[in-house]
């Protein structure tokens, strides 16, 4: 699913239409009755994580940005210029990413009954390929399974007052009273706090299990937790708790770094050129290993990792053993 880098880029094309009053609906949802958007304005667009938040208000009245939609807007235009800060921010209410997708494949919409005030928020959270296209429909690469050119079906499609258009392919939609955020545990905002993120990391869980958690790497995935592990030169069963602290810094700045730099590539149309996720080699030519990590009764995913460059790190005595 998109992480926190193409979550930011989408919320640079809804940008545009902040202002604006959708004209027309469309789309195929079935969580969301498209039709209670027709006629409201566009007020706001944030992104926290990998969480898409639109604000939509009654058309009456005199357009508002909020001063917080300003920011975001500004830290996802600025990439990798923008340096993490180490604010001290609050932690948010936990959850976790495999909680998260639970609560939106299991929670009803609520009705926006009018969308009064600006405190209606669409809550858009990206399943596997999903996508956010501006003016423009996502077209067929490829046939299908049947042999057909068949182009994908929109979820919701947003016309505006300009002519212009959003379409939305493959998220869930919820009604939520506003953002569900910690900037500070966001990997790509000013926010971003890094003595709360360390100790997250020195947890004696294998450090792969701990970066996928959002609640404290809010818009890491698995393409940054495989790619980070690697420059970090740190096994992904590591557990934290046997990392030395300039170990657990290093992997900080690489979290940042990469992160940073992928924003700052999608925005200047640069794609990715990942060193070992989805790769037979290392760029030293050493052969990667695969496999599929989480934790007990959680989600798991595909782990890519150098033996020789990401050796495993032995436990000292009385240390547990790491997992092998």
């Amino acid at each position: 699913m998109p992480e926190g880098p193409s979550v930011r880029q989408f919320q640079l094309l809804t940008s545009p239409f902040v202002g604006q009053v959708v004209t027309k609906v469309g789309g195929s949802s079935r969580k969301l009755n498209v039709n209670d958007l027709n006629a409201l304005r566009l007020q706001d667009s944030q992104v926290h994580g990998k969480n898409l938040y639109l604000a939509f208000v009654t058309a009456e009245g005199p357009f508002r940005p909020t001063a917080e939609g300003t920011v975001l807007q500004t830290e996802a235009a600025c990439g990798a210029h923008c340096p993490a800060q180490g604010g001290q921010g609050q932690v948010g209410a936990p959850h976790s990413q495999d909680k998260e997708l639970q609560e939106l494949q299991h929670s009803q919409s609520e009705v926006p009954d009018g969308a009064e005030g600006p405190g209606n928020w669409l809550r858009i959270h990206f399943g596997m390929f999903g996508s956010i296209r501006a003016n423009e429909f996502s077209r067929a690469s490829r046939a299908n399974k049947r042999g057909d050119w068949k182009d994908p079906a929109p979820r919701l499609v947003l016309h505006f007052e300009s002519g212009g258009f959003l379409v939305f392919y493959n998220c869930r939609m919820l009604w939520c009273s506003s953002p569900r955020a910690d900037p500070a545990s966001d990997i790509l905002s000013v926010e971003f706090h890094r003595g709360q993120a360390l100790r997250a990391l020195r947890a004696p869980d294998p450090i792969c299990y701990t970066l996928l958690d959002q609640r404290h790497f809010s818009g890491l995935g698995n393409i940054i937790k495989n790619e980070i592990l690697y420059l970090a030169r740190i096994h992904p069963l590591t557990p934290g708790s046997l990392l030395a602290l300039s170990d657990l810094e290093h992997l900080l700045d690489c979290i940042v770094q990469f992160s940073s730099e992928w924003l700052h590539n999608k925005l200047h149309g640069q794609g990715l050129h990942p060193k070992v996720y989805q790769k037979e080699q290392c760029p030293l030519e050493h052969p990667l290993m695969k496999g599929t990590f989480g934790p007990p009764g959680g989600f798991k995913r595909l782990t890519w990792w150098c033996p020789q460059c990401q050796p495993a790190v032995l436990p000292r005595d009385g240390d547990p053993s790491p997992v092998t």
